[in-house]
């Protein structure tokens, strides 16, 4: 094992991250939320949403800026809508609580769709459509963040990387999960080059200036580029009205960073609408699925999206996950920074 890096098993790491955001004011419950989404997103190779989040979810907590105690309220405002409010906590349990009345929901419905408002950043949207297409519903995932990318023909950031994530049941295995970032690369993974010390690839953003630039904190000062150039832009900006403009929650320009501690919640938003598609090809979804599916693959050096979920999870439940040394002892301090204050007279 590598001097750079600890090893934990998948339960020490939730625990880990439980600790620490439990000494920054988080209840329990929460925390797990938080820590079950980090861990997850770090065994699937997100690691722009796992450990690298911790010690800002954790500032934010202390400060107020997200609401480590807060309990979500999910109301059933239409025959197929479900508004929640995160109430300006973290995202997660909210999300839960989305998922959770969207799979009782879509059955009786054939469709139906949650919006969520005054929330913050979602992690892995793929980890969450996953859990519904694992219930046998087709869904589609959609968030906005802090503006970090600018209109197409602009120069200042308006949208944030907005991503999009859909996922479907398949007859066998995993499901099929499509989970993307309409900036050319998640800014997540800016943030973990910036803690890391290591420059980005040219390409994924603009400094302040609007040069190109492989240094993340310039980056991170800058705008993000979007994929597919103004389809990009213009996909943001769809994302940016069914997920802020549609849920009232801030839209990406009058969010907060999530990066910091700064500030007033972000207060974004998520959308996720549903299909069960038993009510709509009566059995037949999964076996065209794969057959599409096949016809992808029998074409040579076609993957399917996700296609080392599988491996990647059988190897963290096997070998555990290496955790960036600079990462532990950042999380460390917050559990030592914790244990100091209870004993402080």
């Amino acid at each position: 094992m590598s001097e750079d890096v600890v090893n934990l098993a998948i339960a020490e790491a939730e625990a880990l991250i439980i600790r620490a955001l439990e000494n920054s004011g988080v209840t329990r419950p929460n925390a797990t939320s938080v820590a079950h989404a980090l861990v997850a997103a770090e065994i699937d190779g997100q690691s722009g949403h796992g450990f690298s989040r911790v010690a800002a979810y954790a500032a934010q907590a202390r400060s107020g800026k997200v609401d480590g105690t807060a309990t979500p309220h999910a109301e059933q405002t239409a025959a197929a809508l479900v508004t929640v409010d995160a109430r300006n906590g973290f995202a997660y349990p909210a999300i839960n609580a989305a998922i959770s009345a969207l799979a009782a929901l879509a059955p009786q419905t054939g469709v139906a769709g949650a919006l969520i408002r005054r929330s913050h950043h979602c992690g892995q949207l793929g980890l969450h459509v996953e859990r519904l297409a694992g219930q046998g519903l087709v869904a589609l995932m959609v968030g906005n963040a802090p503006s970090a990318m600018a209109p197409w023909g602009g120069s200042k950031p308006l949208f944030g990387t907005n991503p999009i994530a859909f996922a479907a049941p398949r007859l066998d295995g995993l499901p099929l999960v499509v989970d993307l970032s309409l900036s050319k690369t998640a800014r997540g993974k800016v943030m973990a080059a910036a803690k890391a010390g290591k420059p980005i690839p040219e390409g994924w953003a603009l400094d302040a200036e609007g040069r190109p630039t492989t240094d993340p904190q310039a980056a991170l000062a800058g705008t993000m580029l979007p994929a597919g150039e103004a389809k990009g832009a213009m996909l943001a900006l769809v994302v940016e009205v069914l997920c802020a403009t549609l849920t009232g929650a801030n839209h990406s320009y009058e969010a907060t960073s999530f990066f910091d501690a700064a500030g007033a919640p972000p207060g974004v938003g998520q959308t996720i609408i549903v299909f069960d598609p038993r009510c709509a090809v009566k059995g037949a979804f999964v076996h065209r699925l794969e057959s599409l599916l096949s016809e992808m693959t029998s074409q040579e050096g076609v993957r399917l999206p996700g296609a080392r979920r599988a491996e990647m999870r059988v190897a963290a439940q096997r070998d555990g996950l290496a955790v960036p040394a600079h990462l532990y002892a950042e999380i460390t301090r917050l559990i030592e920074a914790g244990a100091d204050e209870s004993t402080a007279p």
